[in-house]
């Protein structure tokens, strides 16, 4: 990515992250289906009555392994492969700490971390089965997302497209035999997805061992050293709590919407698996262009950076506006893939969130790239401020005026924190840009003068 045009570079990079991360919504989206068509909308409501925690807990997760692949990407673009292997043998070790960590936490306080969201009754247990395999089958998750991480880094998007491909079919063909054929209900949900979530994992490892020789870990890059694991720390951590303190926000807007009863939970769990499926581009254009950043900062090329953002931003927006008209007049209808005609309250809740959602979906474009922008360019820490400020937002929506507007309210709460989380992450990764590139300037006149004498 260091050389060649920026875009056709980007987009070329983030279409298999695209193909990939709508395969991955496929899990989630043949679950809700399955779940829903075949056992109810009590059972769907089982299913995402805890999505806003997943998303806290597996969200760190995903945010940690992304960590791990800038730094991978860095020494890349810097041609360093020594020190790249170096980071790649520390990202595994810390991979194998953080799961075993997270796994064992989750899993014990899974009752309570319900009880939290003040989870109904009639579908507490559905619910407990379906989030304690999730959160068991961690490790599994954390896996795939590391290697596949390692593996973007080093300019290849296409091998976990691959093998997400097949384990989504997997996860399909599985929920039909553990649910339809074997009657597991909700937890026959959750096994399917956490079987191929580890295939995919198991197949990325297989294929980096075989194919890519520039990724083996020789026996001089496996010595343990404190700097490699205080640098990978201080990237990744600071992007895995970005993702779980936005995470914290839409607990408490989840924990307020369950409050309202089923039909809301079923209503917010059908427009939460279109959001998230209309999500997936910007997810893919943000890591293209937070590895394109990291990648030109290794080799000392701002004028690139600066144009792979603009870029950037504007297919961001562009998307934004057409992805969010989509959402505004057929929202409702694409609900219908989750929940039966017969079940117009359902459908109508669906549907005013997501048409709701459709009219600032163009925002989420700018926050996304900018926020991978200044993480690519090693500024993790400073995108915690813009998480930070999305997470008031919604526990303000969700506290003050659920209360008095009920699900009107819910349905403007992610707006109001995209819009609060760019006040801050726009202006500062024009900042970050402009110290990066007087660094650079900086670092040039010196050698400059020294070439001269």
């Amino acid at each position: 990515m260091t050389v060649g045009p920026p875009l056709g570079l980007m987009v070329s990079f983030a279409v298999p992250l695209l193909l990939g991360n709508l395969f991955q919504q496929l899990y989630n989206m043949a679950d809700a289906a399955i779940v829903g068509r075949t056992l109810g909308s009590n059972a769907l409501a089982g299913v995402g009555v805890s999505s806003s925690v997943q998303f806290l807990v597996i969200g760190f997760c995903l945010g940690v392994c992304s960590g791990f692949g800038i730094c991978v990407s860095q020494r890349f673009g810097a041609r360093d492969m020594g020190d790249m292997r170096r980071y790649v043998y520390h990202s595994l070790i810390l991979t194998g700490i953080i799961a075993a960590i997270v796994t064992t936490a989750t899993a014990i306080l899974t009752p309570q971390i319900l009880h939290l969201l003040n989870t109904p009754d009639n579908i507490y247990k559905e619910a407990y089965d379906y989030l304690f395999v999730i959160f068991l089958g961690i490790p599994f998750t954390m896996l795939y997302n590391v290697l596949s991480a390692i593996l973007r880094a080093v300019g290849d998007s296409r091998t976990p497209f691959v093998f997400l491909v097949f384990s989504t079919i997997l996860n399909i063909v599985l929920d039909v035999f553990c649910i339809v054929i074997l009657h597991m209900g909700v937890l026959g949900a959750s096994v399917a997805t956490v079987t191929a979530q580890a295939v995919s994992g198991i197949l990325c490892g297989i294929v980096i061992i075989r194919r890519f020789e520039i990724l083996h870990i020789r026996k001089e890059d496996r010595v343990l050293d404190r700097g490699h694991f205080i640098r990978l720390i201080m990237m990744a951590v600071p992007m895995g709590l970005q993702f779980s303190i936005t995470a914290i926000g839409s607990m408490v807007m989840q924990a307020a919407n369950n409050s309202l009863g089923s039909v809301y939970v079923s209503g917010f769990t059908a427009g939460m698996k279109i959001k998230q499926l209309a999500m997936c581009p910007f997810d893919a254009l943000a890591n293209a262009v937070a590895t394109f950043a990291g990648q030109n900062y290794g080799a000392g090329k701002i004028d690139r950076i600066k144009k792979g953002f603009r870029e950037g931003l504007a297919m961001g927006i562009g998307y934004g506006l057409a992805i969010g008209a989509v959402l505004f007049f057929f929202g409702r209808d694409m609900s219908m893939l989750f929940v039966d005609s017969s079940e117009a309250e359902v459908l109508d809740a669906a549907g005013l969130y997501l048409a709701r959602l459709g009219l600032f979906y163009w925002a989420l474009g700018i926050l996304n790239v900018s926020r991978m922008t200044t993480q690519g360019l090693g500024f993790a820490g400073r995108t915690i401020l813009s998480g930070t400020m999305e997470m008031i937002a919604r526990i303000v929506m969700a506290s003050v005026f659920v209360p008095i507007y009920r699900y009107d309210a819910i349905t403007w709460c992610d707006q109001t924190a995209w819009c609060a989380g760019i006040l801050y992450i726009l202006p500062m990764c024009l900042v970050c840009i402009r110290n990066i590139e007087k660094k650079m300037k900086e670092q040039v006149v010196p050698a400059m003068e020294r070439s001269v004498r």
